[in-house]
């Protein structure tokens, strides 16, 4: 359990980090033993109103949507309704005929993308980049960005067959990329179950979890809980951040077209928790199924070949660990840059929002902030140390 000392600890580098304009304010929330054992909010959801981050402050997910799509993908595969090694393109025509950019030519796929290279992220899509297939891919989201607001913007299935037609970056099943896998995902599972993701999603987990403010909008009622969004003003400060990144809008205020897979998702910290301790516990939580422990043992374990795992090597900070089904996993905690769980999994988000769920020692917590360009920031890793060196005591 925590000391004191560590809860002093816990609690000043979230202040520093606030004072140092890293970030506008944050919540954490930490289980162990599938109980509650801190909880802790500083700081602001709106500098402009002073509004104050609260247990109930709704934050935008951004890639922390990923490991509940792969958790909606492993549903349908326990169910005989997906299998992983289906061709992509016998649900999206997009992905017919594919070709990869080898320097500045196009090459026809070695073989088809299988439904499980979107679940590890081998497939050669990406988000962007200087390379022909990053190009390609952001002239898709230009096109989303476009028509956003109009009567005719794009939909899930219409972003997934665009993408499906950009150049990859490499063979699908050839090394590993961070890109676009988890929003063509989800909507293959729009296809397969015959309804909106959201739906699926809402029928699925949400409902039975009681994840009552988590979805790809906020609703008028619950707005005033929305958390504002910053980025670094170029000036040691922050400054309010009002674009749409990734196709999503960032006002939250419609019904989205695109239900982002990827990025799409807002949540509380205690809705959150509900999907981490779902997965802690196997597949179920307070009585609520969602799926079978032997699912949720292939769902967080590592699913990447020694080959594939070599493209992973570039993202320096995930450094001792490999990935599978849309989340980090730490395979070896000599090699990480923060104090680790042996095979500990988590993602983290755009914006700031984490989470660590660490099986070995029966903990897991979630961070929620609202910070452009963050992911896993060096608050977060101060937290980290903090937190696994006080809960994981042998």
């Amino acid at each position: 359990m925590l000391k004191n000392s560590d809860i002093t600890n816990i609690k000043n580098a979230i202040r520093k980090a606030i004072e140092a304009n890293e970030i506008p304010g944050a919540n954490l929330l930490i289980y162990k033993n599938g109980k509650e054992i801190f909880y802790h909010e500083d700081g602001l959801a709106s500098r402009e109103e002073q509004i104050p981050i609260k247990r109930n402050t709704i934050f935008r997910l951004y890639s922390m949507t990923k490991p509940i799509t792969a958790a909606a993908a492993m549903i349908l595969i326990e169910r005989g309704m997906m299998d992983i090694y289906e061709p992509v393109s016998r649900y999206l025509e997009g992905f017919r005929n594919q070709v990869v950019a080898e320097g500045k030519s196009l090459v026809p796929v070695r073989r088809e993308m299988r439904i499980k290279d979107l679940l590890n992220m081998t497939s050669g899509l990406l988000y962007g980049g200087d390379c022909e297939a990053g190009k390609a891919t952001e002239k898709v989201f230009e096109e989303i960005d476009k028509k956003l607001f109009t009567d005719n913007a794009l939909t899930t299935v219409e972003i997934a067959n665009k993408l499906g037609k950009c150049p990859l970056a490499f063979h699908p099943g050839e090394s590993w990329a961070y890109g676009t896998s988890a929003d063509v995902l989800a909507a293959l599972i729009e296809i397969i179950c015959g309804m909106k993701y959201s739906e699926f999603l809402k029928r699925e987990i949400f409902d039975p979890l009681g994840m009552k403010d988590t979805a790809f909008y906020v609703p008028e009622n619950k707005r005033d809980r929305l958390a504002k969004t910053y980025m670094a003003d170029g000036k040691g400060g922050l400054a309010l951040y009002t674009g749409n990144n990734l196709g999503i809008i960032q006002i939250m205020e419609m019904e989205p077209a695109y239900e982002a897979g990827g990025a799409g998702l807002v949540s509380t910290i205690d809705d959150f928790a509900k999907f981490s301790l779902m997965l802690m516990n196997g597949g179920s939580y307070e009585g609520a199924y969602i799926m079978n422990p032997r699912t949720v043992k292939y769902l967080t374990t590592k699913s990447l070949s020694a080959k594939q795992q070599k493209g992973l090597e570039y993202w320096l900070e995930l450094e001792g660990h490999s990935y599978g089904n849309l989340m980090r996993v730490l395979t070896d905690t000599t090699k990480a840059g923060t104090i680790g769980s042996p095979y500990e999994y988590g993602w983290d988000g755009w914006l700031g929002c984490y989470f660590a769920n660490c099986p070995a020692d029966n903990l897991n917590f979630i961070f929620m902030t609202q910070k452009t360009d963050a992911g896993t920031m060096e608050i977060t890793r101060k937290l980290r140390n903090i937190i696994i060196s006080g809960c994981c005591e042998s």
